[in-house]
């Protein structure tokens, strides 16, 4: 009995244990405790320190790692956090500072590094490329590496000539790898590297767990910049300057990322090993799918991050990016920003926010602005009970794609104000109180068959091709170009709506109901960025719109999609009653204002939208 009682205390001590917190800062000592008063030097030795339930606490200065978690959490409530001193500014860079730059004639210097100094991997012997990759239309593969002045990077060249032409206002540098050295030549014009900040991209990442399956990590507050990522595809491991690789349960919030060769955040997938690569086709695609499953492709494994209130600009391939390892998620309060504006990448995936398998994903309340080549958010294969709500996209080449998309999934409350707009070519989803100062352009997928799941979960029911017939647009506000009017040439038998206003132009599909068309009210539309955030202009009336009536909108309402015969359901289960607008505002129970916002007064309305 008495060493049963000795177990039982040794047990209850163990279970008792408080968490550990762990100190970093530029003061301090790898060979230290890590506790306030003898501080750790680097973020990566208190992550191998750190236990479930432990917190690793940065102070202010420049980090120059690469943090590999060995380990995470096992549970929201024993979870190993990663974070920034509140109010102090933590630096995290995936480059390093170069001196001894040697001028070569005015404007033109080099300098030659040891290829030993970059240990095993060499981003300027790195060449982008991968499944679905694009050569750019200048016809030329960028490297990995990068030449940052002052913190702005500039831009690759194909030859040495470039570099020594002063061509605009373009700022030009190129390397050459040897079996012993890394040379660089780059273009200062005006300016002496050794009294100005020179880095150049050393480190492939900077938090990213070389293995699968580390859950429950949090990391927040810090400012990570200059990462050599790769060309994150959609069948093979996805690298981020931080990514999350195949694991369950991450909160990524409040940090600034930028400057990532590629993607920025990642929640995509794991390396395949022992398994040939499936063909690079949508066959092949729905082989890694099959793929993905036998490897915990699962609500219980993988999925349910929390990325939040992060500013992600300046990456050239995605500001987040996840090929199915994003599943259950919510993505809220993102700014992303100048994501594929160099054009230095092309090809499928690249867009500010890129899922692939975006299962009850909730998308809401981020910042969309200037994203390239395909545009804001694409959501591609597989986004079935995805809801994107009250988000703000403008000056993006396209604010929405839905690529192959059975449904159901959501869009409500959101104001798509770039010129082109919304692409579709999905079925299932519902566009419900949504402002469209864009245009809607369509497109057929019948070639591809795309699988759809048991609702709410991963599991494969079956395949079907892409008809686009099968569509919901209630309670939007059109504001020119050709509003519903796209889907008449289609004669799309089972397009439901009503409840729409049509303003400048915009028109309905024909046999709408309940539409209200005003040809010559023009609200004219203005977005403008002032110094405490960024403003709506926009002159209309709701007395003559509010005289229609309007319903609030319901899961009964909005029906079952024809693939895969699911409702619109929330991801608890519970149904959707859309009672509530851009501002989290109560709608009017008995007849709603159509559009974001169901508050406007008379004239000119100014309204804060970010």
């Amino acid at each position: 009995m008495k060493r049963l009682i000795i177990i039982l205390s040794v047990l209850v001590l163990s279970l008792s244990v408080s968490a550990e917190e762990y100190h970093v800062a530029k003061t301090g000592n790898d060979g230290n405790k890590g506790d306030a008063d003898s501080p750790l030097l680097t973020i990566q030795a208190a992550a191998k320190l750190a236990w479930p339930g432990d917190i690793i606490t940065v102070h202010e200065g420049v980090y120059r790692e690469r943090i590999n978690p060995p380990r995470g959490g096992t549970s929201n409530n024993e979870r190993i956090v990663y974070q920034a001193v509140k109010d102090e500014t933590v630096v995290i860079k995936g480059s390093e500072i170069i001196n001894g730059w040697e001028q070569i004639k005015e404007d033109v210097w080099r300098v030659t590094i040891p290829n030993s100094f970059f240990g095993d991997f060499n981003p300027y012997n790195d060449v982008i490329g991968g499944e679905w990759y694009k050569t750019p239309k200048d016809g030329f593969d960028r490297h990995t590496g990068a030449v940052y002045l002052n913190g702005q990077w500039l831009t690759e060249a194909q030859n040495i000539d470039p570099v020594f032409q002063a061509v605009g206002e373009e700022l030009y540098w190129f390397g050459k790898v040897d079996d012993d050295n890394t040379t660089i030549w780059a273009q200062f014009r005006g300016v002496d590297p050794s009294e100005e900040m020179v880095e150049i991209n050393v480190r492939q990442s900077i938090f990213y767990p070389d293995q699968t399956g580390r859950n429950y990590i949090t990391v927040r507050g810090f400012i990570m910049r200059h990462a050599a990522t790769p060309w994150s595809g959609a069948m093979s491991e996805q690298i981020g300057l931080i990514g999350t690789h195949w694991s369950k349960g991450w909160i990524i919030e409040d940090n600034v990322i930028s400057h990532s060769m590629n993607t920025g955040i990642t929640l995509g997938r794991y390396e395949l090993k022992d398994v040939a690569m499936p063909p690079i086709t949508a066959p092949g695609f729905v082989r890694s799918i099959e793929l993905a499953l036998e490897n915990g492709w699962s609500k219980e494994k993988i999925g349910s991050h929390i990325i939040r209130n992060n500013h992600i600009s300046h990456c050239e391939k995605n500001g987040i990016h996840g090929s199915l390892g994003g599943i259950f998620s919510t993505i809220t309060g993102n700014t992303i920003c100048d994501i594929a504006m160099q054009k230095w990448i092309s090809g499928p995936d690249v867009a500010g926010l890129k899922l692939l398998g975006s299962v009850d994903v909730l998308i809401s309340n981020n910042h969309f602005y200037r994203c390239g080549e395909v545009g804001g958010l694409w959501l591609d294969w597989m986004a079935q009970g995805t809801r994107v709500t009250g988000n703000l996209f403008h000056d993006n080449r396209r604010d929405l794609f839905v690529e192959v998309n059975h449904g159901p999934f959501l869009v409500d409350n959101n104001l798509f104000l770039s010129d082109l707009g919304v692409l579709e070519s999905s079925g299932g989803g519902a566009y419900i109180h949504n402002l469209f100062a864009c245009q809607i352009i369509l497109r057929t997928e019948l070639d591809r068959e795309v699988p759809f799941l048991e609702a709410h979960n991963t599991e494969i029911l079956g395949l079907a091709k892409i008809i686009g017939d099968d569509e919901r647009f209630y309670n939007n506000l059109f504001v020119g170009y050709d509003g519903l009017s796209v889907y008449d040439a289609w004669e799309a038998v089972n397009l439901k709506a009503g409840g729409n206003v049509y303003l400048a132009g915009a028109q309905p599909v024909i046999d709408e109901n309940n539409s209200l068309v005003l040809t010559n009210l023009d609200p004219a539309i203005r977005l403008k960025e002032k110094f405490d955030g960024w403003w709506l202009e926009m002159s209309i009336d709701p007395k003559g719109i509010s005289e229609k009536k309007r319903h609030i909108i319901t899961t009964s309402l909005l029906g079952t999609v024809k693939i895969p015969n699911t409702s619109f359901i929330q991801y608890d289960g519970t149904p959707y009653r859309l009672e509530k607008d851009f501002y989290g505002e109560k709608r009017d129970k008995d007849n709603p204002f159509p559009g974001p916002f169901e508050y406007l007064k008379p004239g000119n309305n100014t309204l804060k939208v970010w």
